[in-house]
């Protein structure tokens, strides 16, 4: 890594340690390394310190000390937010415009890793929206990128169930065997509380599988003999929880908008700041600078997602301002259905949708 500032995950007395320690010592050089950690002596649990880098590619070493884990009940997390907060701010105070960290005290300290990425983003959240600091996370592998909880659980059947829904479309179109046949009686109905409920026509598909409305279909149920009244219900309930699309005359008024102009305009009817949106789409100011300054400015797609993303916009907006650009969202791309799950779900956090890309090996937005 080349950043003004490197972390090290340092032992608490000024020695050589093991493992990440060892490994910035050795490259840093260790005698001269060593020699000014002396001077600065024993560091706290959950302070920082601060040397010069030596022959590493950086003006300076963050030495931060981890807790050792012991089951979460001895203020652990405490501690490895502070070593995040107090390096970010040592580094700060030194005028760095760029730190990269580790994965503090999930090594030979055992912190768990997935407890420790949320930590740390959560850290770097705050600490970005007053600051323009390029913060790197190194991570020895990819197995420091461990999900869980119930927003990551669905991630994968999500993509399956769209690519499977995508590919029958096109190739089956619609034929789903007997069940989808004796259903599809009940479509007019499905099909009449979508629109009243304001849902476009192309997305009506999704409402006629079985899978949206509730689960009392089985082969001991008369289809003929569930209700009219249960299907609107169900149906109703579903699409009440989406975002009604523009009016025609919504989107009359902007067709002749360009990218840039539709980008600009959004700004303005969510009410945010140019600033906000460019630090939550993890974009660098003199580049949104230029999209400002430019009408006609083409963006690389995942740049548009980015700012979709900054702007907290639904699926259909995103999809005009993807278009816009000329790109759409397709059933086919796993990055493109990622970011289309979030979306559903009014998950608009960067951090947390560039791991669920990363454990699925798509690029990450803003990188």
């Amino acid at each position: 890594m080349s950043a003004d500032a490197i972390v090290n995950t340092a032992n608490p007395r000024p020695v050589c340690g093991g493992g990440t320690d060892r490994a910035v010592y050795l490259a840093a050089g260790e005698d001269a390394l060593l020699a000014e950690r002396r001077k600065i002596g024993d560091i706290e649990r959950g302070d920082a310190a601060v040397t010069s880098a030596f022959a590493l590619d950086a003006k300076y070493i963050i030495h931060t000390v981890g807790p050792k884990w012991r089951g979460g009940d001895y203020g652990e997390r405490t501690i490895v937010r502070s070593c995040y907060e107090k390096s970010l701010k040592l580094a700060e105070s030194l005028g760095c415009e760029s730190i990269a960290f580790p994965l503090i005290a999930t090594g030979v300290y055992g912190f768990p890793k997935d407890e420790a990425l949320r930590i740390a983003i959560s850290v770097f959240e705050d600490f970005l929206n007053d600051s323009d600091m390029e913060i790197t996370m190194v991570v020895f592998d990819e197995e420091a990128f461990v999900l869980s909880g119930e927003l990551f659980d669905g991630v994968s059947a999500y993509i399956d169930q769209n690519y499977v829904e995508a590919k029958s479309r096109k190739e089956y179109m619609g034929r789903r065997g007997d069940k989808g046949r004796r259903f599809a009686s009940f479509r007019p109905n499905i099909n009449k509380a979508a629109r009243e409920a304001g849902f476009t026509e192309e997305n009506i598909w999704e409402l006629n599988s079985v899978g949206k409305l509730s689960d009392e279909f089985s082969e001991e149920n008369e289809y003929e003999d569930y209700q009219v009244g249960q299907v609107h219900e169900d149906t109703s309930a579903y699409v009440s929880k989406k975002k009604k699309p523009r009016s025609l005359d919504e989107l009359m008024d902007q067709i002749e908008e360009t990218w840039q102009q539709s980008l600009l305009r959004l700004i303005d009817e969510k009410g945010f700041t140019d600033a906000e949106v460019y630090k939550r789409a993890n974009i660098d100011r003199k580049l949104f600078s230029k999209i400002r300054n430019n009408q006609d400015y083409q963006p690389k797609k995942i740049t548009a997602v980015a700012l979709a993303l900054a702007l907290r916009l639904n699926l259909d907006e995103t999809r005009d301002l993807l278009a816009r650009a000329g790109y759409a969202l397709s059933p086919s791309s796993r990055f493109d259905l990622i970011v289309e799950y979030f979306i559903e779900r009014e998950v608009y956090d960067q951090y947390t949708i560039n791991l669920a890309l990363f454990e699925h090996r798509q690029p990450l937005i803003g990188a």
